[in-house]
């Protein structure tokens, strides 16, 4: 029995709602109609991370994709809340739409701001009344620890500056990283796995401290650098293999040298 779906040469919103409904109807498709919010959580991490790509390949139409793919996941999770009677995709614009006239109060009430600093300001303090949230802890508590380590771990150390919790100047970062590298040896001589991990974390967290000083996102930070390993790795490889090399066969002196080579290779 064909489904009640309308083809077009152009398609709207309205459409995508319509088929993500049809998918999920009696008649539709049985693997969309199985699927809960859980069973696809990971595929909306992995279609924003695709979004992410597009942007950075600098490429409009994998954007318009991926973009599309976004789309798809929030009418999918919307169409499901709709089933059950929670609310439906006008009710989800309605509420962005709200919360974007109440976060700016410098757009759409009587609070100035001149610059993006002052804009960023007035948004943050928006969006604490709304929220009630009355301490800063309370503001970190809604940093998402789904959020990547690194990410998380800014957003709560830019909370805890707010209020003054912060050092002077890098000098006290560098301090601290220093101090948390000789805590993270002394646990590895000890040799306590839970031990070592909560110290080799706090190494991670003073980097990322540090971060903040250098004006430096930490996550692109590590993108790039981990970018710089993996394209080395490949000048290395193609060194060892004009010249014979087997790399496994090889001591860490001897790749070393390899890789020191590789880094003055344009």
């Amino acid at each position: 029995m064909p489904v009640d779906f309308e083809f077009k040469d152009k398609y709207d919103i309205y459409d995508l709602i319509s088929i993500v409904k049809v998918l999920r109807s009696p008649g539709g498709c049985p693997w969309d109609r199985k699927q809960t919010h859980s069973s696809i959580k990971k595929n909306f991490i992995e279609e924003t991370y695709e979004v992410i790509e597009a942007i950075n390949k600098d490429n409009p139409e994998m954007l318009k994709e991926e973009l599309g793919d976004i789309l798809l996941q929030v009418a999918l999770h919307t169409e499901m809340e709709r089933e059950k009677g929670s609310f439906d995709f006008n009710d989800v614009a309605n509420d962005v739409v709200k919360k974007l006239v109440i976060r700016h109060p410098h757009v759409f009430g009587d609070v100035v701001a001149e610059n993006e600093e002052e804009a960023l300001s007035s948004w943050d303090s928006a969006k604490a009344q709304s929220k009630g949230t009355k301490s800063q802890s309370e503001s970190m508590d809604s940093v998402p620890r789904e959020l990547p380590a690194l990410m998380r771990a800014q957003k709560v150390q830019q909370k805890a500056a707010k209020v003054g919790f912060d050092w002077k100047d890098s000098r006290g970062a560098f301090d601290k990283l220093d101090e948390e590298i000789n805590e993270l040896k002394s646990a590895l001589a000890h040799g306590r796995k839970s031990d070592i991990e909560e110290e080799f974390g706090d190494v991670l967290f003073s980097c990322v401290n540090i971060s903040r000083f250098l004006k430096v996102d930490s996550e692109e930070a590590l993108t790039g650098a981990t970018d710089k390993f993996v394209e080395r790795f490949k000048k290395v490889e193609a060194l060892a293999a004009q010249r014979g090399i087997d790399m496994k066969a090889s001591s860490i002196e001897e790749l070393d040298a390899l890789w020191d080579e590789a880094k003055k290779i344009k």
